[in-house]
């Protein structure tokens, strides 16, 4: 498979970029770069490898969730820059329009 100019136009549109047509053509080119790794790496046997599912041998060792310190309510909203007593207050990010 080849990469074209429509190609990365239609990649482009798909991820909402806008790319210039030099970027294109770079990207053509990187792009069948990429792709000639690939068939390279397809030539490569490999009958004899077992499938990889993990990078180590090593084991998940995990601990039990204990709570080990509580905070109330109150000692929690002295850490806070902002507060009215009873909750944390933030700028506003959500703009109704």
């Amino acid at each position: 498979m080849q990469i074209d100019k429509d190609t990365v136009a239609k990649i482009a549109h798909l991820a909402r970029l806008e790319v210039s047509e030099q970027e294109t053509q770079e990207l053509v080119g990187d792009m069948n770069k990429i792709l000639d790794f690939m068939a390279k790496l397809n030539e490569v046997d490999t009958s004899n490898v077992e499938p990889l599912v993990y990078m180590t041998d090593e084991v998940n060792v995990l601990r039990p969730d204990v709570v080990k310190q509580e905070i109330t309510h109150e000692e929690a909203l002295l850490n806070a820059p902002e507060q009215d007593g009873k909750h944390f207050l933030v700028a506003k990010v959500i703009d109704k329009k």
